[in-house]
């Protein structure tokens, strides 16, 4: 086509010009997400693991039906077990559960990035002042106690992203959760700290789910 003809069908070929630039940016768009994919397909990012280290009880009261009133410390060990890939832990809430209906507040851990193979250490305060309990679970907390050992569970819940070099992936919720025995009828597992507060050594791996 000639100068005078596109000058006269000037519209056509802007028009043209307007496809061939879209086009270029869909193939361009279409090459970073494919080559995006490939690395995390190739580098297949693996769940942080999570280790209970000690749990200390400062109080566990359950003396008003249906009501508990308790404070822990917990210690929990956070490892990024990728070689390449780091770890954004953008929101996380710890609290504790007995079976299955949560005895305590959430207590918030602070926002952090986690680089390849790093070990953090978490030391989050949770607590409750006269929780409601379920009547069929203070009996069988109830019960717990009197045999001198109670089956609680430190849950922490929250949003990670994985970092693979210049790109941040999107928010995955993740769901942590450690088991621990208290033994309140005995200490033979644990130490008596200042006051009434007694601390459990448990070493105790946790299930992951992201």
């Amino acid at each position: 086509m000639s100068v005078k003809e596109c000058e006269h069908h000037h519209g056509g070929c802007r028009e043209k010009k307007y496809r061939k630039i879209v086009a270029g940016i869909v193939i361009f768009l279409i090459i970073v997400v494919l080559t995006i994919l490939i690395i995390w397909a190739a580098l297949r990012p693996s769940k942080p693991s999570f280790i209970l280290q000690d749990v200390t009880v400062y109080a566990f009261n359950a003396s008003v039906p249906n009501f508990l009133t308790t404070s822990f410390q917990v210690t929990i060990l956070a490892r990024n077990t990728n070689d390449r890939i780091g770890v954004y832990y953008d929101h996380l809430d710890s609290y504790v559960d007995y079976r299955n209906q949560q005895i305590t507040y959430r207590t918030a851990i602070p926002p952090s990035y986690q680089g390849h193979k790093e070990l953090d250490v978490w030391s989050p305060f949770v607590y409750g002042n006269d929780v409601p309990v379920a009547p069929y679970n203070f009996e069988g907390l109830t019960q717990d106690q009197s045999n001198g050992n109670v089956l609680v569970t430190i849950k922490i819940d929250g949003r990670v992203r994985w970092k693979v070099g210049a790109f941040t992936s999107g928010r995955y919720h993740i769901f942590v959760r450690c088991p621990a025995y208290i033994s309140l009828g005995s200490q033979s597992s644990a130490s008596t700290l200042e006051g009434n507060a007694v601390k459990y050594q448990l070493a105790q791996r946790c299930t992951v789910s992201v």
